[in-house]
């Protein structure tokens, strides 16, 4: 069974955690198969937003910890790279990526939530860090994503008690973007959203945003107009113009 499957809708694909009798954990099969899943997505230049999401009664459960009590120390650090890999590909993509997320979504499985660029909860989701509880840390990024996500003194609470918070909670908090019934068709909503932007502005933005957000001001109006200036000779900028004039939906092409 593939470990990752990827559903190509045009503008938008949906990546899928495909281990549902392991809970979507993260063993070597789905983190290998979401590493190219990412690689795939970026390829495509057509691709403006990707919605991912899990098999079964879980987004993600976090570590397979039955697959790792089989590693030694030196298995346990190649594999750990190789899921900090992993996380930055989807992280760093050029494109937009949307977790949807429902039922436990603990310890890796929020780590890679925090990943993409958007969150959507179904209602009986609860996200957590509870590492500290199992006698380890957030290793694939948790202790510097989610302060970045949701202030320092939030994130130290939630990794420090290892607190376990449901879906209306973790809104509140700011870990997720949307709560939903429907969490996947909510997401494939917002996704709709974002392919109404031209695929290079939504890249460029992205990239102003993550690389700029904790840059001194002047230094980070650099980077935007940097990121300006890739846009301005762009075919898609011209058909926005047009679109706008016309009063029609402009057709980006990516160019």
């Amino acid at each position: 069974m593939t470990a990752v499957l990827v559903d190509d809708r045009g503008p938008l694909w949906v990546v899928r955690l495909n281990a549902p009798d392991r809970r979507n954990a993260l063993g070597r099969a789905v983190v290998e198969g979401l590493l190219d899943a990412a690689g795939r997505v970026a390829r495509e230049k057509a691709v403006r937003a990707v919605v991912l999401c899990g098999e079964g009664p879980n987004f993600c459960a976090g570590a397979d910890l039955k697959e790792r009590q089989g590693m030694d120390q030196a298995q346990v650090r190649e594999f750990v790279g190789l899921l900090n890999r992993t996380f930055r590909a989807v992280e760093s993509s050029p494109k937009v990526w949307i977790a949807a997320i429902h039922g436990p979504c603990l310890g890796g499985g929020l780590e890679l939530a925090l990943c993409a660029d958007l969150r959507v909860a179904r209602r009986d989701a609860v996200v957590g860090l509870p590492e500290v509880r199992l006698g380890i840390l957030p290793g694939a990024g948790g202790t510097q994503r989610l302060p970045r996500l949701v202030g320092v003194a939030r994130a130290k609470e939630m990794i420090l008690t290892g607190s376990r918070y449901p879906a209306d909670e973790a809104l509140r908090l700011g870990v997720v973007n949307r709560v939903a019934d429907n969490h996947e068709a909510a997401a494939l909503a917002l996704a709709d959203e974002v392919c109404q932007g031209a695929p290079i502005s939504l890249t460029q933005a992205k990239r102003a945003v993550n690389d700029g957000w904790d840059l001194p001001l002047e230094a980070g109006l650099v980077l935007e107009r940097a990121c300006y200036d890739v846009i301005i000779p762009t075919q898609d900028r011209l058909e926005g113009l047009r679109a706008f004039a016309e009063k029609r939906p402009p057709q980006y092409k990516g160019e």
